[in-house]
């Protein structure tokens, strides 16, 4: 199964969303692989958001991302890294689709609620810089022949 990464971002904290990001990823089906709550800091967040450093909105970015702790997250399943960027939807809350995560809850282009991978090798680099090895669970979920078909898992 593949695995993903996802941050729940401090608007998420702030506006007491967090059972109901978290509730919408595991009734699709993902499993939680790792989760905790972490504060992050600017070396981090310059780490994270490389793509983004030299952008004018990035000191806003970084001010709106240390607010209060955030809550990261392995997510995993088939094809997790599609599936959760098509749950979240747009980035600009305003433009998400309602059904998705950011359409339903936001309205914001930063304050948008959370970040989630855009690929699987970026998955991979996300996870390795936010998780140690032994902080990732791997384990069976019962009801997974109920989620996937027998040729799907």
């Amino acid at each position: 199964m593949e695995q993903t990464f996802v941050i729940l971002k401090p608007s998420t904290i702030e506006r007491f969303l967090i059972g109901d990001v978290l509730t919408r990823f595991q009734h699709r089906g993902l499993k939680i692989s790792g989760i905790k709550m972490m504060q992050l800091d600017e070396k981090i967040l310059r780490e994270h958001y490389a793509h983004l450093v030299d952008r004018p909105f990035f000191p806003s970015l970084v001010a709106s991302m240390t607010r209060t702790p955030v809550i990261v997250m392995v997510l995993e399943g088939k094809e997790a890294v599609e599936t959760v960027r098509s749950m979240t939807g747009a980035t600009n809350c305003r433009k998400a689709a309602p059904g998705t995560i950011r359409g339903d809850f936001g309205l914001s282009g930063q304050e948008n609620i959370v970040h989630a991978s855009d690929s699987v090798d970026n998955a991979k680099i996300e996870i390795n810089r936010f998780f140690k090895p032994e902080e990732i669970f791997d384990y069976s979920l019962l009801i997974r022949p109920a989620i996937y078909a027998a040729d799907e898992i």
